[in-house]
Formats: C-alpha cells, structure tokens, sequence
C-alpha cells in the first residue's frame, strides 16, 4: 500500500479573515499574515508512505490518512496521521483504538488555534486522548488490550506517542533516533515500581521446582506491558498514558519507521534501515517484515510502515524558526557527528546542528503534570470541560487534576485543569488510590 501527499500552500497559518463590513486590515497584519502563509507552505514535504503485514494471529491494525485538516475546509491546517495497534487477547481494543483515537484527539484541541499553538497543544491532547480512548473501551469490552504508536506529521514537526512495544524510529541524515520507548517491565525499573506500588505484582513465571522463566509480568493477567490500552482484566494500574516525543526535521528530511514487535524482537534499527535502503516506503516496509520473518518465522504478527518525509530542496538552507518559550519539558539539539576529531573548536562552533530538533520529550504516569501547562494557555482545558472526556461540567462539579497532589509548589485543588467525576475515579485507579482505599476498607 502506498500513499503520497504533495505540499500544501495558501492562507494565513491562523485561517483568520478580515474584518467585516469592508473594515481595512492594516498594512502590517496582512503581511505579518502573507509571511506566516509562505513560512507554513515552505515547511510543507511531501510526504510518501508504505504498509506491509504478516498475520500471525490478526491482531494488527494500521491507521494510515496522509489527507487531515484541523479545520475541516482550510488546506493550510493539513497534517497526517499514522497509527500502529498491536492488539493481545483478542483484536477489540486495536480495532476501537484505530476508530476513535484521532477523533479524541482532536476534540482535546481548541479549534481557534493557530498552528504554532496547535503543535504546542499536541502533547496534552494526546494524553487526554489516550486515557478517553482507554476509558471509553472499558465499558465495551474487559479482556482485550493493545499498544499503540500514533504520529502526527505537520510540516517538518512530527508528534509521536506511544504506549506498549511498537516502536517508532526515525533515520535522518545517516543519524538513527528513537522516538518512542518501550513499556515493558523488563526495560524500566520505575514502571515496575510504579506498578507494584499501585497494588500490582510484579514478577516471571513460575514453573514445577520453583524456577522463574520468561520476561517479567504483571499478575493476574501475565501481561508484560506497563502500558497499553485495554486490559482491564490485569487492573487499572496497566495505564494508556502515553510517552510523547515531538522533533523538528531539517528540510533534508528523513525517513521514519513505525513497527511492531514482531519487527523489533528480530532487528535493530540499524539493520532495519540498512536492510530498506535506497527502496520506496511500500518495497522498503515489505523487505523489513520479509527480513525479520526469515529470521525467526512467523511467530506473532508482524507489521511495518514506513514513511518517507521529503522537504523540497530549494529551502535547504531555511534557518529552523526560533524556540517558543514553555513548549516543552526540555529541549535539545541533536548535532550532526564529525567524521573527523581533529577539527578546532571553531570549526565544530559550525557543525550544522538543525538535521533533528528535539522540542519536547515527557514519560510521566501523573496525570496532574501531563494535563498541566503553562503554554499555549491556560485555559487550554476551560473551566467547565472535562480535561479528558470533555464533558461539561456544571458550576463547582469539576475536580481539580492537583487534588490531593503531592507536588510541592504553587499547585493548588482549586488550580485547573478539571476533571469529572468519572474521569477522576480513573486518575486514581490508574494511581493505585483506589487500590489502597478498598484494601483499608477491606482490612476494617
């Protein structure tokens, strides 16, 4: 399967129109607005994307839409969205997962946007999107559960987020990033802690004689994944809160590839860029699930996308725009790697640093951080929504992300985002509240 995007140009990065009644715009505003157009449409690629599945067991989804528009009818707010859902236990929370995420999404970002508050808006409403997503499953169905690795492509900005083992990996002038990371109990200490310390069991299997086999687990349920959505079955402490990345290419591009794990647990990312090269997005997706399933067989479902990201070559040398204070957790350069250490200082002061803009980067389980910002604005999440499930919330109903906050500071229950009452009873299961409110109860 493949599919192709050309670049998308015309209107002011806000939509905005001139006053009414034949009021004149200043001369300032409609240049200032000519500029922020021809700026969007020179960060517009072209955009070239291939798919390619082996099915093990059927439990793999893919979301591929290169065509959507934040505004329905304004080609300037184009961006594309690719999704990869690795279900387990049956294919339900894939298949939900693939038909409401993007909408979730979307419904988390204020529609007045423009597109440099929309991009800085992402990382939240993905969040929030996640968790509705999770807790709207949840009343459809118990036993099923998938990871899911969902990127957002908007100019030169790509916006990934990711829960379970999918992966998504970005190779950029010869320089090879990870854009997600993997929530299995056997790669991270903290989200064993965190877990165990929610009320979950934490540990491998046991066979006859006592010895322990296998990945780590969480038990009931057995599943090796901290994060998912779905799975109900193994306690709300298994959250859908995902990592979000967000990098600025260059206009040199680059290539991204979004897998399973039936790819990862066969091939690096070294061996799987190398193994594609030089081949278009739908050959180059074929030719890394052919390699991995050669390797080991066809032991789970194995599913690739890969997505080529070509800026056009006369705006090689546009300067990368300048940071936006509070956009994100922390930001980063990722520089280009000499060939050479025998350059002086001043030399490597000229290294072109601009191949991937790291722009924001947070993992955090806590709600009361991922739902809280500074920027684009406060009031991002009004007063009388719901931050998740955006309900509306009747005059002193909503309740505070801060309540019962231990962070230190000026945080306070008062202070928004808000929830309802529904989506706080999630935020406490998935913070293990719950769990030891009704042990205290069970133990009186």
């Amino acid at each position: 399967m493949s599919s192709r995007s050309g670049s998308v140009g015309g209107g002011s990065v806000g939509g905005g129109s001139s006053a009414g009644g034949g009021a004149a715009v200043p001369l300032a505003v409609l240049l200032r607005r000519e500029v922020a157009s021809e700026r969007t449409a020179s960060e517009r690629p072209e955009l070239h994307s291939g798919l390619f599945s082996q099915a093990k067991k059927g439990e793999d989804f893919t979301f591929l839409k290169p065509d959507c528009e934040r505004v329905p009818g304004v080609p300037s707010s184009s961006f594309s969205a690719f999704g990869l859902f690795d279900g387990h236990n049956g294919n339900g929370a894939a298949i939900y997962t693939k038909e409401n995420l993007l909408n979730n999404i979307l419904s988390a970002v204020p529609a007045d946007l423009n597109r440099e508050d929309w991009l800085a808006a992402l990382p939240r409403s993905l969040v929030a999107a996640f968790v509705k997503t999770d807790k709207d499953f949840m009343t459809k169905a118990r036993s099923s559960g998938t990871t899911v690795t969902f990127v957002i492509i908007d100019g030169l900005v790509i916006t990934v987020a990711s829960v379970g083992d999918s992966r998504c990996v970005l190779e950029a002038e010869g320089s090879i990033y990870h854009l997600s990371s993997d929530h299995r109990f056997d790669a991270s200490k903290e989200e064993v802690d965190r877990v165990t310390e929610s009320g979950g069991d934490v540990g491998r299997l046991n066979v006859v004689g006592g010895a322990e086999i296998g990945p780590l687990r969480c038990w009931p349920g057995g599943l090796c994944l901290s994060r998912s959505i779905g799975d109900q079955d193994v306690g709300q402490f298994i959250i859908p809160v995902p990592l979000v990345k967000q990098v600025k290419l260059s206009t040199a591009g680059g290539r991204l590839i979004i897998a399973s794990d039936g790819v990862w647990d066969v091939l690096s990312p070294e061996v799987a860029f190398n193994c594609s090269r030089e081949l278009p997005p739908e050959h180059a997706a074929e030719q890394i699930v052919k390699t991995a399933v050669q390797s080991k067989g066809l032991r789970d479902d194995t599913t690739c996308i890969v997505v080529d990201i070509i800026a056009e070559k006369n705006n090689s040398s546009m300067p990368l725009p300048k940071k936006q204070p509070g956009i994100g957790v922390f930001k980063n350069m990722f520089c280009k790697k000499k060939s050479s250490d025998s350059s002086s200082h001043a030399d490597r002061e000229y290294v072109d640093p601009d191949i991937v803009e790291e722009i924001f980067e947070d993992g955090c389980a806590l709600l009361s951080r991922r739902l809280d910002s500074e920027y684009p604005v406060r009031n991002m999440f009004k007063l009388f929504i719901c931050a998740i499930c955006q309900v509306e919330l009747k005059p002193n109903q909503g309740i505070s992300v801060h309540e019962d906050s231990s962070q230190p500071g000026s945080l306070r229950r008062w202070d928004g985002p808000f929830l309802c009452q529904s989506c706080q009873e999630k935020k406490e299961a998935m913070e293990g509240k719950r769990h030891s409110r009704d042990s205290s109860k069970n133990s009186e």
